[in-house]
């Protein structure tokens, strides 16, 4: 429903005027995550592909201070998840910021939010294919078989596996983040005795020697560190899924503070610690873009069977970021079309509860993905990296958006605010929507595809008006429609 129809609804029951009817996306959804799930779910979308697989390139772009790079992203995502995480208290839904951008924003706000989110996760579902491809070639056996094939069968398995029931999604996300928690932890064990015990790591031994050796903590100049801004928002792209399944969970109110606020700390070990610890053991110069720093650092150490289970836990941590964009898209277009601005189709609901039309959508995209691979099988990841970078700049400027609206109503006594708040708002609003612009404009630095990226702005912006001009009337009559059923 349109801000304008809430407000005109509000006036017509003025008794209700501080509640806010209910998102009609949100019904028929079970309530089958628990709270573990969702505590995992927060987890597992702290720690992903950005950080296995995409932390070797940037480490050997920015060198030690991508530690500095992923503690201010961090800051700044936290900021934008407890924004989300207040508007969750305030209202659960499984449309989650498209519902509250409908609500605090307008229809277009919705549509606008909604399509760059699902242009964010089907882009980042075909960075993760292809990521799962790369990881796959690491062993001699798979190398034979070309990259797309491995794409598409990964592809195959994820979407099988999130169509049977939210429940065996929140155990795949459960299961998927421990892996990947006992993992980095273990790693940090072994770099903390490598260090303790100056073992020789590749020939040299480690320590800040390392750092200073080699160029110090900006080996490269601040420029590199820069541009890795936005590949780092990126990394951190999955931690508003907290929001979407808020909406699945029984108890919101209870499990979403829990999750929000352990996301600061889990960004500050694992990400920044891990970062920390790849730097003393090896120079930046080591690690690459086409293979995960934990690899080489395993590697590295006389270990051979070391580098192969790492490599099959960032394969799982691959295969954990697809099944959570699947999700995900699922519940934001089911959102969409139920209030006429996505295809009717992406509505529908299996027997288990699962909107399956959005999540085919996304998978149909994830296609495109496997043809890419096939056609430049070494570019496609960055280049999917860098288009899913404007989907997520977007989309947490529209919660940081929202909630400033949020907050001015609940001001004006129009809503009341949950315990459970964003602090020193609005300056903290407006400080990460620059933040994240500017992050935005960095890519412009960046030549080869950044500035390819952000040329992409008025296509993608064309797009978005010529659908909406599609799709307005049919907004318009859904908006009607839930108008007069609240007015009766």
């Amino acid at each position: 429903m349109s801000k304008d129809a809430v407000n005109t609804a509000a006036a017509a029951s003025p008794k209700d005027a501080a509640q806010v009817p209910a998102d009609a996306g949100d019904a028929g959804y079970s309530k089958d995550l628990k709270a573990r799930h969702v505590n995992m779910i927060a987890i597992g979308g702290a720690i992903g592909t950005g950080l296995f697989l995409g932390a070797g390139g940037r480490l050997h772009n920015a060198g030690p201070a991508l530690a500095i790079a992923y503690l201010v992203c961090g800051i700044f995502a936290f900021f934008v998840v407890r924004a989300l995480g207040e508007l969750v208290l305030y209202r659960p839904s499984s449309g989650s910021f498209v519902s509250y951008a409908r609500e605090f924003l307008g229809e277009k706000g919705a549509y606008v939010a909604g399509w760059m989110y699902f242009l964010n996760w089907s882009t980042t579902g075909i960075a993760d294919i292809t990521a799962i491809a790369l990881y796959t070639h690491y062993w001699s056996m798979f190398t034979d078989i070309p990259q797309w094939v491995l794409a598409l069968v990964a592809l195959a398995v994820v979407l099988a596996v999130n169509l049977i029931s939210v429940k065996i999604f929140g155990e795949m996300e459960f299961w998927f983040a421990i892996i990947k928690v006992a993992t980095l932890v273990g790693f940090m064990l072994i770099g903390i005795v490598l260090l303790a015990t100056q073992h020789e790591v590749g020939g040299q031994t480690p320590g800040l020697s390392v750092i200073t050796d080699n160029g110090g903590v900006f080996p490269h100049g601040m420029m590199p560190v820069v541009l890795v801004m936005q590949g780092v928002i990126f990394a951190y792209a999955a931690l508003e899924l907290v929001g979407v399944a808020a909406g699945e969970t029984a108890e919101p109110e209870k499990v979403v503070p829990r999750a929000v606020n352990s996301i600061m700390w889990r960004v500050g070990l694992f990400y920044v610690g891990s970062v920390v610890l790849l730097a003393l053991l090896l120079p930046g110069s080591v690690y690459s873009a086409d293979q995960s720093p934990f690899v080489t650092v395993l590697s590295k150490i006389g270990v051979p069977a070391a580098g192969d289970v790492m490599n099959l836990v960032v394969l799982t941590a691959a295969m954990s970021s697809l099944n959570s964009g699947l999700y995900s898209t699922g519940r934001i277009l089911r959102s969409m079309a139920m209030a006429g601005s996505a295809p009717k189709f992406t509505a529908r609901m299996n027997r288990s509860q699962v909107p399956y039309g959005g999540i085919l959508l996304t998978c149909a995209v994830c296609v495109l993905g496997v043809g890419l691979n096939f056609l430049v099988p070494a570019q496609a990841f960055e280049i999917v990296l860098n288009v899913a970078s404007l989907g997520i700049i977007s989309t947490w400027v529209v919660i940081m958006v929202c909630h400033l609206v949020f907050v001015r109503r609940a001001d004006a006594g129009l809503v009341t605010r949950p315990s459970f708040r964003l602090p020193f708002s609005p300056v903290t609003e407006i400080t990460t929507i620059v933040f994240l612009l500017a992050c935005l404009g960095m890519m412009w630095n960046d030549p080869e595809v950044g500035r390819k990226t952000l040329l992409l702005i008025p296509l993608i912006a064309a797009m978005l008006v010529a659908g909406w001009f599609g799709i307005r009337r049919r907004v318009s009559r859904t908006a009607d429609q839930e108008l007069s059923q609240l007015t009766k």
